[in-house]
């Protein structure tokens, strides 16, 4: 199974998390069901089409990206280091090197290249009640041409996908 990513607009009224629009990668590990995740990463980029050269690190886990690996349990890792170094429409290749095994349950260190395919981004968005008002939402944090309305198959957030 090939590596995929994701956009996520969301916010949490109740404990005062302001809207953000953070990006998700999951990147298959020697070509088995394990995994490494990337999630709630904060990348600057004009739009979903836009993020060939994007960077970013982090030094602390969920301060604000969690990056685990997934192999019948899962292991965080506290440094994260991801560029994106090429592009090809809703493909994007990523080279993203984890460090620092909270869990101690995996390598200390691991680097994945790989390209990912993009699923589109979610709106889940306290207060946003149609589709409509979602796209519009989304496009005070990014472009949001290209994208369709597709149905979220958990039924929590608005899903807009290449078209």
């Amino acid at each position: 199974m090939g590596g995929e990513w994701h956009g996520l607009l969301f916010d949490n009224q109740t404990v005062g998390v302001q809207p953000a629009l953070t990006w998700n990668f999951r990147i298959p590990i020697d070509g088995g069901p394990a995994a490494l995740t990337v999630e709630w990463l904060p990348l600057p980029a004009a739009g979903w089409q836009d993020m060939a050269g994007a960077a970013a690190t982090c030094d602390s886990f969920a301060e604000p990206v969690e990056a685990c690996v997934h192999d019948g349990g899962h292991h965080r890792y506290d440094r994260i280091d991801l560029r994106i170094t090429e592009q090809d429409g809703p493909r994007i290749r990523v080279l993203v090197t984890v460090a620092g095994d909270i869990d101690h349950h995996g390598p200390a260190e691991l680097t994945a290249d790989a390209w990912l395919t993009f699923t589109g981004i979610l709106v889940q968005l306290g207060g946003t009640g149609t589709a409509g008002d979602a796209l519009t939402r989304l496009a005070g944090f990014t472009k949001v041409d290209g994208l369709a309305e597709v149905p979220d198959p958990r039924g929590i957030a608005f899903r807009f996908a290449p078209h």
